[in-house]
């Protein structure tokens, strides 16, 4: 089979003559500014999406990935609904909890917190938050003793002063209307384990003690604050919260993981789509060089070009000869960004030679994820720029009179 003459003259004029240098010195330059572009949109795309990932897991270690909540703060009969949710084939297991907010004193330190109650056994099957903990023992959560044990997160700990074994009060705006009206109700609490899940809001804003303390505490009796559901396929959480939402009634209402951190999730997405719309810039300023490279060459070729049209070549096949040069300079450089990006992302992700403070970001390196869609809509980008920028220095190329190049031959 052989190639077009189109094909052939195409990878010829990607060198240039020995005499000439400056044409096959700006091919290069092309080829590395699209590289550089699609291997820097390819690495940052990646980073942001470790990001994304290690943020989804932040807040699904400290939350279910469906929460059913009663329509009026509460739930009186949990079994009916716990029944109902019992033969759902998606849902892998459920734990019932209390929250309310309250206050939490340390001598002169006070801190509003959310206090969740939870069943721990219950609690385990469904989120991660108690595998978050670092120190302490909570199997003491549920043991009779003097005093109820509570759980709190590393920061809260930390501008509280507290340790294991300290006792804090844990104060309710809502208590008991007395002759100088509505009197706080206080409780006293042991520190009985300390959690860090990564996240400032959760380390520093929740606390977790046992659900029965709580529901005497809030007066609720037997009553709960909602149902938390770990489903086997988190990203069917949509679907599954639809379908529970007409299962379970009015009385009751259905979030899921993503509708409840609906702001966050999109405010990353946007972030990264204007990452996107940034860096292929740089392929654009490279596009440049394929159009400033392909006019240099048609002004080199013009003889052989006019050659070319007296021999009989149509004004489609010259145009093709310069478009397929440009669209080679793009793939060339694209298979070079791919490349780049793939092994620089993978050498990101296994040696973690960036690091970053984790004080400041929870994070002691730069995560990386790499996705597929990303490098497809990077490539197809860049090749598409590429061929774009071919068209105006093809044209002219058709336009060229044969007669004038060959006029003093």
């Amino acid at each position: 089979m052989r190639l077009p003459y189109q094909v052939f003259i195409a990878f010829r004029y990607l060198r240039s003559k020995k005499k000439h240098k400056g044409v096959s010195v700006n091919t290069a330059i092309s080829i590395c500014g699209v590289a550089v572009g699609v291997m820097a949109l390819l690495v940052v795309l990646s980073v942001m999406s470790g990001f994304q990932q290690d943020l989804q897991k932040k807040i699904l270690g400290a939350n279910a990935h469906i929460v059913v909540v009663g329509n009026r703060g509460m739930i009186p009969d949990y079994q009916k609904y716990a029944e109902k949710l019992q033969g759902e084939k998606d849902v892998v297991s459920f734990a019932p909890f209390v929250l309310g907010q309250v206050m939490v004193s340390s001598g002169s330190r006070v801190h509003g917190v959310f206090i969740r109650g939870i069943d721990p056994a219950d609690e385990a099957k469904t989120t991660e938050i108690l595998s978050h903990i670092k120190d302490g023992d909570i199997s003491r959560l549920t043991k009779d003793s003097d005093m109820p044990g509570l759980i709190l997160g590393r920061e809260l700990a930390g501008n509280l002063g507290l340790l294991i074994g300290d006792t804090v009060n844990i104060v309710s705006p809502l208590g008991e209307i007395g002759p100088m009206g509505m009197l706080p109700k206080v409780k006293k609490f042991r520190v009985i384990a300390i959690f860090e899940i990564g996240m400032f809001e959760y380390d520093s804003n929740l606390v977790l003690t046992d659900m029965k303390t709580t529901q005497e505490f809030f007066g609720m009796k037997d009553a709960i604050t909602g149902i938390e559901l770990r489903l086997r396929d988190i990203y069917k959480a949509t679907a599954v919260r639809k379908d529970l939402q007409g299962k379970l009634g009015t009385q009751v209402y259905v979030k899921d993981w993503m509708q409840m951190n609906k702001n966050l999730f999109s405010a990353l997405k946007l972030e990264k789509f204007a990452m996107f719309i940034i860096l292929v810039l740089i392929v654009l300023v490279a596009s440049f060089n394929i159009i400033s490279n392909l006019i240099m060459n048609v002004i080199e070729k013009s003889r052989e070009i006019a050659i070319l049209k007296a021999m009989g070549a149509r004004n489609g096949g010259i145009m093709a000869v310069f478009m397929l040069q440009g669209l080679f300079i793009g793939l060339i450089g694209t298979v070079i960004g791919l490349t780049g990006g793939y092994l620089l992302g993978r050498l990101l992700d296994k040696y973690q030679f960036i690091k970053l403070p984790p004080d400041v970001y929870y994070l002691s390196h730069l995560p990386v994820r790499m996705e597929m869609m990303d490098f497809v809509v990077v490539c197809t980008s860049a090749v598409i720029i590429s061929f774009l920028a071919t068209i105006y220095p093809a044209w002219q190329a058709a336009r060229l009179n044969p007669v004038e190049p060959l006029r003093y031959e």
